[in-house]
């Protein structure tokens, strides 16, 4: 490299976007998924010991696979050379593959192909990556966000351990912005800027778990914020939503705000108005509650407030739990949405909650009541002589799969816990109850009858 090209690649690095500039070199630099590539991981270990296996990192984006790709190449002293799907071809592999054959052969170096957002290469391109990832002329790091059991090739995936990168959470973001504020030769240190906690909260709920996306709006945001008399920058709330155009909502998470509105939205749904429902689950997801929190509040009104009246709640609300963890945000707002007014317009009915409210109680206050002896499993010839099972009905032997048997143990053998509502399906299996009842008084009276 000649001296023009050097003083180009050094005012390209100052000209780089904050999340570049920032980009760690080095393992301890590098924030989450500690559960890879924390001390003591496997994976760790091989790759300082320069055992590096062909790996595809599969993960949201702004999450570190790039960053990643390029640590693993520093630390294992490999030649790394980065292509991404969207504009290379395969001719740009060939032209790496050969010059890795080449390193190989007269330096002994490794060479790294990382090829960012694999995905987007078609099978002919993968196939033709194949041959050298399985003779070893390159080391594959492939780097994706879609899942890579779809999107590559069976081939290709089997020679490559699939490593599975988490969304960034908070307190990492917070780690990642803060440093960025204090270093001076890469970051925004040098330009004093002061960044308000509201600001801070606002940043890192609008930056969705990734970390490019939130260096760089704070960038935005300090370039736009001129320095006072003293030369400090201050970037407050307003600044920071009109650098990511959007609104900050009034909400603490771990507050009163964030009780206050789930129970608005649990009441509204209980009080069967969609329209309310809706407002309150709107409020909560875009300012940036946990969708999955929402969601699992959802599963269980599906059965403390609609419960038999509806059965069918609780599978629109489990659908919308794995809705939101399949596609994610801001696309799962939707599942959420149509769960909510599902649950909202279905028939109410608390019988079940009331049930085993009632079970519960007996539970923890009454004697552990033995188990019938015509309900247990004879298992063993010596159970079955002292009587385990005798006398046992199978109910499918008898009309309508139906046998008046006591199930209760005999202390509690006349106690009724479920009392079925009228609403909805429930309405159904209450004239169920009432038909076998009927049975069990019938034939509660031929026992005595008999008897007398």
């Amino acid at each position: 490299m000649d001296m023009f090209e050097q003083k180009a690649q050094e005012r390209k690095g100052k000209e780089a976007p904050l999340a570049a500039r920032m980009r760690p070199a080095a393992f301890h630099e590098f924030v989450g998924q500690e559960h890879i590539v924390g001390e003591g991981r496997v994976l760790r270990k091989a790759i300082e010991a320069g055992q590096l296996p062909s790996i595809i990192l599969w993960g949201p984006p702004g999450s570190g696979k790039t960053t990643l790709a390029g640590i693993i190449a520093n630390s294992t002293d490999s030649h790394f050379s980065p292509i991404s799907a969207v504009s290379a071809g395969v001719a740009d592999l060939r032209r790496i593959i050969e010059e890795a054959g080449e390193r190989r052969k007269l330096y002994q170096k490794k060479t790294i192909l990382f090829i960012d957002e694999i995905h987007r290469f078609n099978k002919a391109q993968q196939d033709a990556v194949l041959p050298y990832v399985e003779d070893g002329t390159v080391i594959l790091i492939g780097a994706t966000t879609e899942n890579p059991s779809f999107e590559v090739v069976s081939p290709l995936l089997s020679r490559c351990q699939v490593l599975v990168l988490n969304p960034l959470n908070e307190n990492e973001l917070r780690v990642i912005i803060l440093r960025a504020l204090k270093d001076r030769l890469k970051g925004l240190g040098a330009l004093n800027v002061e960044l308000d906690p509201d600001a801070l909260v606002h940043l890192i709920t609008m930056a969705n778990n990734d970390a490019r996306v939130a260096l760089n709006t704070l960038e935005v945001a300090t370039l736009a914020t001129a320095p006072d008399a003293a030369g400090q920058r201050h970037i407050s709330l307003a600044t920071i939503e009109d650098a990511i155009q959007r609104r900050a909502l009034r909400y603490d998470k771990a507050g009163e705000e964030h009780y206050d509105l789930i129970s608005a939205l649990h009441k509204s749904m209980r009080g069967s108005d969609p329209d309310a429902a809706l407002y309150w689950l709107a409020r909560m997801v875009e300012a940036g509650e946990d969708p999955l929190y929402i969601a699992r509040r959802m599963v269980r009104f599906a059965s403390e407030d609609v419960g038999m009246a509806d059965p069918q709640a609780l599978v629109v609300a489990m659908a919308a739990q794995q809705a939101v963890h399949f596609i994610g945000m801001p696309e799962g707002n939707l599942a959420l949405a149509q769960a909510v007014v599902y649950l909202a317009t279905a028939p109410k009915s608390n019988s079940l909650y009331q049930a085993y409210s009632r079970v519960q109680q007996e539970v923890k206050n009454g004697p552990d009541a033995p188990v019938p002896l015509h309900l247990r499993n004879p298992v063993t010839p010596l159970m079955k002589d002292i009587g385990y099972g005798k006398g046992y009905k199978y109910a499918h032997d008898y009309p309508e799969a139906f046998v008046v048997q006591q199930y209760l143990p005999d202390s509690l053998k006349d106690r009724q816990y479920y009392q079925p509502g009228e609403q909805g399906y429930e309405k159904q299996v209450a004239e169920r109850l009432k038909g076998w009842q009927q049975k069990k008084r019938e034939a509660g009276n031929d026992d005595k009858e008999a008897k007398a």
